[in-house]
């Protein structure tokens, strides 16, 4: 019987180097990718440093209305690209590379926050007075959920608005909003009927510059220092009809499916903060030498980027599988809820052994890295905590 040999030259050996966009991406994407890495890194990154101090200015939105990186994934009609989900997506992850997690909140605040649910229930002259601005970057936008009694707990809002006549009446608090310093209206959270439970909620579009409309205080934060985040009062704010947004008693309903599109944004986000890091990391331990030899070629260092590379990818991958089946029209909660779950804790862990492979160096400013940790650690919190998030998926299953 004749056999064959193989040569090694014929052997196909693994290439580690090569790069392959994901399934979900086309090439439009990655050229798209390209355009928002290059303006991150030449318009922003160079300030970042400068914007931890005096928070970013709102010309950044300006600059990326013109360049339509506000409106990538909204109607043609209103000004946006009209590109699929998974344009938001690259900006969610290239945002990484300007080195600002309060910059890259502060924007996804705008788009895919208070956007989306303008656009899903606002009326026409809603849309045209505050979306189509918005996509411009010339009205800059917040959202209002949290309050000082009620974060997780969205049931437990106090805010009140009462009809009066043609109008409503708004008393209450807000905190922790970011942009509520720069803001030009707000997307507001109230409860309209105590006795009503979850229909007993309603959105409103109140403009900041209304009377009884209060910016209380600029809030100090772990981190995302580059944002602005206040508390905010609301005494006896009168807003017309024509002010709220959706249907009266629907504003839980709305809130709730604006979350899960905010949630996903939010783990494409942790997962490329946690790339970044990671990759900044793995360059200095290649260079940075200990006992005569880089500090990358020792086994326990080596494992740490491994365990770091397989967190990130088990992270990624679980990310970008749910947005495909977001996109096509599925309602996955219990999957995004452990996307942004379990990206969120994969970024923070990445980051703190980043700081860990920097020894007293990631502990100092100077290198960045405990900056990429305190930005990151808000995602575990932001737009719902583990503890939420482990319940929604818990409760999916029926227990």
């Amino acid at each position: 019987m004749a056999t064959t040999t193989t040569g090694a030259s014929d052997v196909q050996k693994p290439d580690y180097s090569a790069q392959h966009r994901h399934f979900i991406f086309t090439e439009e994407h990655e050229q798209l990718r390209e355009g928002i890495r290059a303006f991150c890194q030449k318009e922003l990154a160079p300030h970042a440093d400068e914007w931890e101090e005096t928070t970013f200015p709102d010309s950044v939105f300006h600059r990326m209305g013109e360049l339509g990186y506000l409106g990538l994934d909204k109607p043609e009609e209103y000004g946006g690209q009209g590109g699929d989900y998974f344009t938001a997506m690259v900006l969610g992850e290239e945002m990484a590379h300007a080195h600002s997690g309060g910059l890259a909140m502060g924007v996804a605040v705008q788009t895919d926050m208070a956007l989306p649910p303008i656009l899903a229930f606002g009326t026409e002259e809603q849309k045209q007075e505050w979306a189509v601005p918005a996509i411009k970057g010339t009205k800059i936008l917040c959202l209002g959920i949290t309050e000082p009694d009620a974060g997780s707990d969205v049931a437990g809002i106090k805010t009140r608005a009462v009809k009066d006549g043609d109008d409503w009446v708004i008393n209450g608090s807000k905190t922790y909003i970011t942009n509520g310093h720069r803001a030009d209206v707000i997307v507001l959270v109230t409860k309209t009927d105590p006795d009503a439970g979850y229909d007993g909620f309603t959105l409103f579009l109140v403009p900041m510059d209304a009377p009884g409309v209060i910016r209380e205080k600029r809030l100090q934060k772990l981190g995302m220092h580059a944002s602005d985040t206040a508390l905010l009062a609301f005494q006896d704010v009168r807003v017309p009809d024509s002010a709220v947004l959706g249907q009266v008693g629907k504003g839980f309903y709305h809130i709730m499916w604006e979350l899960q599109g905010e949630r996903m944004i939010g783990a494409a986000g942790s997962v490329a903060g946690a790339q970044l890091c990671f990759e900044r990391t793995l360059a200095y331990a290649k260079e940075r030498e200990a006992f005569g030899r880089p500090i990358a070629n020792f086994q326990v260092t080596r494992h740490k980027f491994a365990e770091m590379a397989t967190k990130i990818e088990s992270a990624r991958q679980m990310v970008y599988v749910t947005a495909w089946r977001f996109a096509n029209g599925e309602y996955p909660v219990r999957e995004i809820s452990m996307a942004k779950l379990h990206a969120s804790r994969i970024a923070v862990e990445v980051a703190d052994e980043c700081i860990q492979i920097h020894g007293g160096a990631g502990y100092m400013k100077e290198y960045g890295v405990e900056r990429v940790w305190r930005d990151l650690r808000l995602n575990r919190i932001g737009a719902g905590t583990d503890e939420v998030m482990l319940e929604v998926i818990g409760k999916s299953y029926g227990i």
